[in-house]
């Protein structure tokens, strides 16, 4: 259990450290994303690899 819960911490540490690297501070919300738990991390974590597409560039187009 005790183990468990080590590695929720160090997993929401990783991507609350990924997303203060890409300069996100709140969520979509507006909560401070060190408020955030690990699963509304990961939303925002999708969120910002998506706003990073250049969907002007040729090979990211659909159509």
């Amino acid at each position: 259990m005790a183990d468990n819960v080590m590695t929720n911490q160090l997993k929401k540490k990783l991507v609350l450290a990924r997303l203060i690297e890409k300069g996100v501070t709140h969520s979509q919300q507006g909560t401070p994303i060190h408020e955030c738990d690990y699963e509304e991390l990961k939303y925002e974590l999708v969120l910002s690899a998506y706003r990073e597409i250049d969907i002007e560039k040729e090979a990211n187009k659909w159509f």
